[in-house]
């Protein structure tokens, strides 16, 4: 999971949105407002193009899924499912992309609430998820930093599906090569290519690894973070190849 800043969606789209709210809200029971709620989304052909089209450009990678950042995102989740809060159904704020995996195999209907009800998983619009997890990049698993972050683990399976460490362990090498090159390139003056290689790196699946190599190499730990792959914190720490990949991201 990385960091994102949500867009804002066109007008005929927003005002669409509040209407369907204003219907929902006008019901006279909860579990009417739950009925009406499930019974607009379903028909909500009018709308979904422009959500699609806006988490897109969200999303990770390339339209990936913002829990796994593997999958391609197919499904717009309700981050608090719309059974819980149905007035929240039609609300851009609680709208994210996710594969279907995701939403409908892991997370479905669950939401961990802490001792004092608020979310335990993280939007990665509202909240950085590195606050919460941390990447251990040459075993591909996440350690929780927080409870949130734990929640995260538990609710999306991060460590527990195999193609996802496995994919997280080979993006680590992948990125590592690329960075490699961009610097060959860079230093050959075919600053094109160098370009490229950045727009490509960004693109990939699990990119939240390449965000984790960068956010780790500022740590105080980092030497140790680091161990026995210094060439790696050496290419991180360079203050061009830096701009070239973080103007980017």
């Amino acid at each position: 999971m990385i960091r994102l800043s949500r867009v804002d969606l066109p007008q005929e789209t927003t005002t669409l949105l509040g209407k369907y709210t204003k219907e929902i809200a006008a019901q006279a029971t909860e579990q009417a407002r739950k009925d009406k709620a499930k019974n607009l989304w379903a028909g909500r052909r009018t709308v979904r193009p422009a959500l699609l089209a806006a988490l897109t450009e969200m999303a990770p990678g390339h339209a990936r899924c913002m829990y796994c950042g593997d999958s391609e995102g197919t499904d717009i989740d309700h981050f608090d499912p719309k059974h819980r809060t149905p007035l929240r159904t039609f609300d851009w704020l609680n709208h994210l992309l996710s594969c279907s995996y995701c939403n409908s195999g892991r997370k479905g209907s669950r939401f961990p609430l802490d001792a004092d009800g608020a979310p335990l998983l993280v939007d990665p619009t509202l909240l950085d998820p590195l606050d919460h997890l941390r990447l251990v990049l040459p075993l591909g698993e996440y350690q929780a930093r927080t409870p949130q972050g734990q929640a995260c683990i538990d609710v999306f399976g991060l460590n527990s599906r195999p193609v996802l460490v496995k994919g997280r362990v080979d993006a680590y090498v992948t990125a590592h090569g690329a960075l490699l090159h961009w610097r060959h390139v860079t230093d050959k003056g075919q600053h094109d290519k160098a370009r490229e290689i950045v727009r490509v790196s960004w693109d990939r699946p699990l990119v939240d690894v390449l965000v984790a190599m960068f956010h780790q190499s500022e740590h105080a730990a980092a030497e140790a973070l680091f161990a026995g792959e210094e060439d790696v914190l050496t290419l991180l720490r360079d203050p061009e190849l830096r701009e070239g990949f973080l103007s980017r991201a």
